[in-house]
C-alpha cells in the first residue's frame, strides 16, 4: 500500500505523549544534552517524505512503515554520531527508548535492518546500486613519484579541462537524469528551502558559492576477483575483466595524508556567505580526478538542478586557475575568484614595450609595475598609469610618454579572463570576497571530521551518497537550531 502522510503537528504530539509517560519522574531521565536532540527533530518536518515517496511505493500490500520514520532515525542516528552501521542502530534504538520515540516509533516497536535497507533504495534513482558495471578492466597503479606534501595531483593531460569545456559550449549541456537525483530534489525542497527561508544560504538573487574538492576512502584496497581461470594456467598477470565490488572507485593521490588512497573524490559546493557554511550540492567523482575537472561536472549539474536562485559569483584556489574554467564561468554568467596557481613565474611579452607579471599587472619599460586606475566597467576594461609620476611631473630618467599625466595601459577583461578580472587581484574588495573561499573548506571539515563520513562500511555508491546527503541534512538542522533554539523551551513546554 502507499505510505500514510502523517503530518508534523502528529509527530511532535505523539513525542510529548511518550515522553510523558517514559520520562516523567520514573526511572528513565533526560539530561541535557538529550534537551538538543530533541530539540533539532523538534523543528525538522519531515512530513512531506511520504508524499514525495509515494510512487516509489506499491499500490496493493500491507502498510508499509512511514518513510518520515525511517529517515528521521536515520539522520538520529548521525546525529548522535554513536553508530556506524544499521544493524548496530537498529540495537539502539530497542535499547534506548529515547532514540525510538524521536524518531516516531513506540518503544519496543522498532524496524528491523531489512526495513531500512529496503527504504534506502526508494531514495535512489536507479534499479543498480552502482552506477558503473561491476566487470571492468583492471586499471594501471599511478606514478608515485613527484609527489610532495600539499602538492594537487596533476591532471591526466595537459589541455584535458579545455578541451572538455569547448566540447561542453559547443554541443551545449542539456540536463541528463542522474542516479542522485531524487535524493538532491527532496534535499533541496525540504533543506536548502529552509534555510533559504530563514536567510542562512545568504542573498539568493546574487548567491556567492564556494567549491572546493576532498578524498573520501572508502577502503583500503580495490577489491576485485579474477573472472577468468588464466592463474591456474601459469599466467600471473593477464588483460581480461575483473569483479569489482566498489566499481565507481578508483584510486587518487591525497596531498593533506601524503598518500594514495581508494575511494571517492568528494566535490562540494558550498554557500559562500552563509553564516553557518551550509552545504548546496556534493559530487562524489572518481578519486583519480582533478578538481578542476571536478568543478566543470559539479558546475553544469548544479546549474540544471537548482531552482531557488542565481549564482552570482563563485570562489576557488588555485587548484582551478585554468583558461577553460574562466571560459566556462563567463558563459554560465558567473563572476569567478580564483587565486592565481604559482606554476607562472616568467613576465609576458606583448606588442608594445610594456611587459606583464604573472599576476597580470602591466610593467613600465622602466622595469616597474604600473598603477591601478581603476576599472571601466562599460568597456570591461582596466586603465593603469605610470607608478614614477608625482602630480604632473615624471620621476623617471627616461620617460617614455609626453602626456601630462605620464604613460596609460589598458588591459581588457575579453582578452585575458584570467590576468584581468572585474576585481583587481590583491586589492581590498578581492581580499574581503576570496576570504569566503574556506567555507567549502569547513563544511568539508564538519563532514569527514565531526560527522565522520569515511567511518561509513558501505560497497554501494548509493549508500554513499545517501550518506553524504543525510550529513548535509544533519548541518542544516544544526544550522536552525543554531538559529531557532533560544526561542523554544521544550522542557518547559512538555513538563511544564
Amino acid at each position: 500500500m502507499f505510505p500514510v502522510v502523517v503530518s508534523h503537528e502528529c509527530y511532535q504530539n505523539f513525542v510529548i505523549e511518550q515522553l510523558r509517560v517514559h520520562y516523567n519522574g520514573g526511572i528513565l531521565s533526560i539530561v541535557p544534552k538529550d534537551w538538543i536532540l530533541i530539540t533539532k527533530l523538534w523543528i525538522t518536518d519531515l512530513s512531506a517524505t511520504a508524499s514525495f515517496l509515494k510512487n516509489q511505493y506499491s499500490k496493493f500490500g500491507p502498510l508499509p512503515t512511514d518513510p518520515a520514520c525511517l529517515l528521521r532515525s536515520y539522520l538520529l542516528m548521525l546525529l548522535t554520531r554513536k553508530s556506524l552501521s544499521i544493524t548496530n542502530w537498529v540495537d539502539e534504538l530497542r535499547r534506548v527508548p529515547l532514540y525510538a520515540i524521536l524518531s516516531g516509533f513506540e518503544p519496543h516497536h522498532t524496524p528491523g535492518v531489512g526495513t531500512f535497507y529496503d527504504f534506502f533504495p526508494r531514495l535512489w534513482n536507479l534499479a543498480s546500486p552502482n552506477i558503473k558495471p561491476h566487470k571492468k578492466f583492471k586499471r594501471r597503479k599511478p606514478k608515485k613519484k613527484g609527489k610532495k606534501k600539499g602538492e594537487k595531483a596533476p591532471t591526466t593531460s595537459p589541455g584535458k579541462v579545455m578541451k572538455f569545456v569547448k566540447r561542453l559550449l559547443r554541443y551545449g549541456t542539456t540536463k541528463k537524469s542522474q542516479a542522485f537525483d531524487r535524493l538532491f530534489d527532496f534535499f533541496q525542497s525540504e533543506f536548502l528551502a529552509v534555510s533559504a527561508r530563514l536567510g542562512l544560504l545568504g542573498n539568493l538573487a546574487l548567491l556567492s558559492v564556494a567549491g572546493d574538492g576532498t578524498p573520501v576512502i572508502t577502503c583500503a584496497l580495490l577489491r576485485s576477483k579474477r573472472l577468468c581461470d588464466c592463474r591456474a594456467q601459469g599466467i600471473e598477470s593477464c588483460n581480461h575483466k575483473r569483479y569489482f565490488s566498489q566499481p565507481d572507485c578508483d584510486s587518487g593521490w591525497d596531498s593533506s595524508r601524503e598518500r594514495f588512497f581508494n575511494g571517492f573524490h568528494l566535490y562540494m559546493l558550498t554557500a559562500a556567505d552563509s553564516p553557518h557554511d551550509l552545504p548546496l550540492f556534493p559530487r562524489l567523482q572518481p578519486a583519480s580526478r582533478h578538481d578542476s575537472l571536478s568543478l566543470v561536472v559539479s558546475s553544469v549539474e548544479f546549474s540544471h538542478r537548482f531552482t531557488l536562485g542565481t549564482i552570482n559569483r563563485i570562489i576557488l584556489d588555485a587548484a582551478h586557475d585554468a583558461m577553460g574554467i574562466y571560459l566556462m564561468l563567463e558563459h554560465q554568467s558567473i563572476e569567478p575568484f580564483i587565486d592565481l596557481n604559482p606554476r607562472t613565474v616568467a613576465n609576458l611579452e606583448l606588442s608594445s614595450d610594456i611587459k606583464l607579471s604573472p599576476k597580470g599587472i602591466p610593467i613600465c619599460s622602466a622595469n616597474i609595475e604600473m598603477k591601478h586606475n581603476g576599472f571601466e566597467r562599460a568597456k570591461e576594461r582596466h586603465k593603469w598609469r605610470c607608478p614614477l609620476m608625482k602630480g604632473t611631473v615624471c620621476s623617471c630618467s627616461s620617460p617614455c610618454s609626453t602626456a601630462k599625466y605620464g604613460r596609460t595601459f589598458h588591459t581588457f577583461l575579453k582578452d585575458n579572463p584570467r590576468l584581468f578580472p572585474k576585481i583587481q587581484r590583491g586589492s581590498h574588495e578581492w581580499k574581503l570576497i576570496y576570504n569566503r573561499r574556506t567555507a567549502a573548506e569547513r563544511s568539508n571539515k564538519r563532514e569527514k571530521v565531526d560527522y565522520k563520513l569515511e567511518d561509513g562500511r558501505h560497497r554501494s555508491t548509493m549508500m554513499w551518497y545517501i550518506r553524504t546527503y543525510g550529513i548535509m541534512m544533519c548541518q542544516h538542522i544544526d544550522a536552525w537550531y543554531a538559529h531557532l533554539h533560544e526561542k523554544i523551551d521544550l522542557q518547559k513546554a512538555i513538563f511544564g
